[in-house]
């Protein structure tokens, strides 16, 4: 099976990993912080980060070919799983507005920190973007 690096031009260059790897009718998605097109992390609390890590993953989606309808699989990585859940009906607007209301499976794990230490939260997931019988389009 043929394999395709996925890296939108308007996310950071990746440096050691790429944005997305598309493998047949599957994309898999890298972990994405709330990073802009700089490297930096974008200001603000846990809403704004989820709102930039998932755009990012959503480009990068859009890029393989795919659109948020075609996610099967997030995984949310936090550093502070109690602040979330405080936020939880602010960030389940903005994947509502920025994905809709089909969800894929999900998995939010607390962690101690990730790669950047200003980074409150991490995601990646995984897209199925194949035709109705499995055949990638």
């Amino acid at each position: 099976m043929s394999r395709r690096i996925v890296n939108p031009p308007e996310l950071a260059t990746p440096i050691g990993f790429a944005h997305g790897v598309v493998a047949g009718a599957t994309v898999y998605l890298g972990g994405q912080t709330a990073m802009d097109a700089s490297g930096a992390i974008v200001p603000g609390g846990i809403v704004e980060q989820f709102e930039r890590a998932f755009t990012n993953l959503l480009t990068t989606l859009r890029a393989a070919g795919g659109a948020p309808d075609d996610l099967v699989d997030v995984t949310i990585y936090l550093t502070d799983v109690e602040d979330y859940q405080r936020h939880g009906k602010a960030i389940g607007a903005k994947w509502r507005e920025l994905a809709g209301t089909d969800y894929p499976a999900m998995a939010g794990i607390g962690v101690t920190r990730l790669w950047q230490p200003e980074a409150l939260i991490e995601i990646q997931g995984v897209a199925h973007i194949g035709g109705a019988d499995g055949s990638a389009m």
